[in-house]
């Protein structure tokens, strides 16, 4: 467990943009990879982004691919989450997750540590 600092979300209208940040709170880890997942209220946990150790590699779940971006800074132990033409659909609690083994997953399951739920409204 590596704890983790969240932060952004709020409220936008339809086609709005929001960018989401989680953080380490300690630099004592150095190889590892992010995810991004979200909660939607009566859905299952749904996959959003992962990035590996380096940043070479994403992920996107298809619900999100060409409007999210994904990307993290190393220096700051960090990693973002641009989301761009929102949509209602996209309303959800948005959880980071760091993954010890530095690959990029999909898996909620193969990740170590979670941070504090962001709340992301998108009103029509």
């Amino acid at each position: 467990q590596v704890p983790l600092e969240a932060s952004g979300g709020g409220t936008v209208q339809a086609g709005g943009s929001l960018r989401l940040s989680c953080a380490l709170s300690t630099r004592t880890i150095h190889t590892y990879s992010w995810g991004w997942f979200r909660l939607a209220p009566g859905k299952e946990r749904e996959f959003v982004a992962t990035i590996n150790w380096s940043g070479g590699m994403t992920d996107y779940g298809d619900a999100v691919r060409g409007r999210f971006v994904i990307s993290r800074d190393n220096a700051q132990g960090s990693v973002y989450l641009q989301m761009d033409n929102l949509k209602p659909e996209d309303t959800a609690v948005y959880f980071c997750a760091l993954d010890r083994s530095g690959s990029p997953r999909r898996q909620p399951g193969q990740y170590d540590s979670w941070g504090q739920g962001i709340q992301v409204t998108v009103s029509s």
